[in-house]
């Protein structure tokens, strides 16, 4: 009985290629427990043993990393210390908690570089908390991280397609529930999407064009920065009805009422609005799949006037550097979220091809770990 799964075992060995055979040969190495101790008292190969070690432990951490940085939001222990270090019992009392939990906290805290203790014990902005505070929308999303961390206990019942989550009731037009409030998720976008905004922009300066289509464009944050920019340029965003509805009152109250105009539909329903020479869709395409990528691609074509130029701005798959962002973060929140998928440039390229797209070319972004952009043109 054990003889064929052995054969079985050596002819899959012997198919394998050399370099196939070198990491197995690494791997087994790697695991071996007497290689891992003589490699962590050895000189040359202790740091990079420590290294791999806290790599593999901040693995296993991560999770509670992230809910020490929910609580010091919750509390806003940032804004606490904004204007100048406090001592533990200052702070304790700022934060209504007991000496004891703000000392956990705040010791946390330190260590995860969002605090620094002073050297007369008092607690002070770290790097990354002084980031975090210039960085609003980045508080909304560890707000809304709540929700996804709940459908995150259970990630082998994600990965076997459970239906019901709280990423999908909370993004209510993936489950294309037209009567559900709106308002948390296009804040929630509005916040976040002022992080990337200018990336795009400084990617792709928008001079030379006249009108600008933004598709779902959320409340109009991207066209506001667009129109700061671009002082002449013509202003329109698409978006579902509701949505559309709080684009117009915030344009209206940036005073571009009478430059952007607002229409309400859905794109896969109704035709865009016509005659832009440029069309943007921003953080759109990996919320679907690839039919449904497809289509809003073509739709966009169809909107372009002859020459017009499409730019998708996303996180995508495969981003050097920031693999993890792309396969693992977004990977596994457009799963709870219930459709999209993260996807390399090189695989939106070929959606653009096959939408009719011609001359297809990625542009660097400063922060491509937060959103790439590929500028797509038609003949």
């Amino acid at each position: 009985m054990t003889a064929q799964p052995e054969q079985a075992r050596l002819a899959r060995r012997r198919a394998l290629s050399l370099s196939d055979r070198w990491v197995a040969w690494r791997n087994r190495l790697l695991a071996s427990p007497r290689f891992q101790r003589w490699a962590a008292r050895f000189p040359l190969t202790r740091f990079i043993a420590r290294r791999r070690a806290t790599a593999l432990f901040d693995l296993c951490a991560g999770f509670v990393y992230s809910q020490v940085l929910f609580a010091a939001v919750e509390l806003r222990l940032f804004e606490a210390v904004a204007d100048g270090p406090l001592s533990l019992a200052e702070l304790a009392t700022s934060l209504n908690l007991p000496e004891s939990g703000a000392a956990r906290l705040c010791d946390a805290a330190v260590s995860l570089d969002l605090l620094e203790r002073r050297p007369n014990g008092d607690y002070g902005l770290g790097k990354h908390g002084a980031s975090f505070l210039g960085n609003p929308g980045v508080a909304r999303m560890v707000h809304h991280h709540a929700l996804f961390y709940r459908d995150l206990r259970d990630p082998v019942a994600l990965l076997r397609g459970r239906p019901d989550t709280e990423l999908s009731r909370f993004w209510t037009y993936s489950g294309g529930d037209g009567d559900a409030d709106v308002g948390p998720y296009s804040e929630l976008m509005a916040g976040s999407l002022s992080l990337i905004a200018e990336d795009i922009l400084e990617a792709y300066p928008h001079d030379g064009h006249r009108c600008l289509l933004d598709v779902g464009g959320g409340e109009g944050v991207f066209l506001e920065a667009a129109a700061r920019r671009s002082p002449d340029l013509s202003l329109v965003l698409f978006d579902l009805p509701p949505v559309a509805e709080r684009a117009r009152a915030r344009l209206e109250k940036a005073g571009l009422a009478g430059r952007a105009r607002v229409v309400g539909g859905d794109v896969f329903e109704d035709a865009l609005p016509s005659g832009a020479d440029l069309v943007t869709l921003v953080r759109v395409i990996h919320d679907h799949d690839d039919r449904e990528a497809l289509r809003i691609l073509r739709a966009a074509r169809a909107a372009l006037v002859p020459g017009g130029t499409l730019l998708v701005a996303e996180p995508m798959s495969g981003t050097r550097g920031a693999e993890p962002m792309g396969d693992a973060y977004f990977g596994f929140y457009l799963l709870a979220m219930g459709q999209g998928r993260p996807r390399t440039a090189a695989e939106l390229e070929a959606l653009l091809r096959a939408a009719g797209f011609t001359r297809v070319q990625s542009r660097p972004t400063r922060r491509p770990m937060l959103t790439r952009l590929i500028v797509a043109e038609i003949a």
